[in-house]
């Protein structure tokens, strides 16, 4: 059977020294991380592929559901304009708009501080706790 990077017989383990045992080890481990690199970068390029059309996709539909959220407020002026008139439909509809506006983002801004700081406190004292209690066990091993 032949050495495959090499193209020669192999030799059998007792012709082998150390050094060439370590040196094919070493270029077979390198071609094999190469193989897996590129490998993953043809994963990573297909899934991107799909993520990037995915993307796409959801950007339309969330612009076509726009322009239906723009119809709905049409069609609920109309409805109203079938009892007051056409002006005042209108008021109504906008006010009422910007009142749910307004009560979004005052949630919205509630959940925002709720976020603030951006890090893990509870897993920062968790991980201070952790290396104070490694440090008192150093300290007693060494007692």
């Amino acid at each position: 059977m032949a050495d495959v990077l090499n193209g020669r017989q192999p030799s059998t383990g007792a012709d082998q020294s150390t050094a060439e045992l370590v040196q094919r080890a070493s270029e077979q481990i390198s071609r094999l991380v190469r193989d897996e690199i590129a490998l993953a970068k043809a994963e990573l390029a297909e899934k991107g592929k799909h993520a990037g059309i995915g993307i796409g996709l959801f950007g339309g539909g969330g612009v076509l559901a726009m322009y239906g959220v723009g119809a709905l407020v049409a069609t609920l002026i109309i409805v109203f304009d079938l009892f007051l008139d056409l002006w005042l439909a209108a008021l109504i509809v906008t006010v009422a708009l910007f009142a749910l506006a307004g009560v979004l983002a005052l949630i919205g801004k509630k959940q925002v501080s709720k976020a603030v700081p951006p890090e893990p406190s509870a897993a920062i004292q968790s991980v201070k706790a952790d290396v104070d209690e490694v440090k008192h066990a150093v300290e007693r091993g060494r007692a």
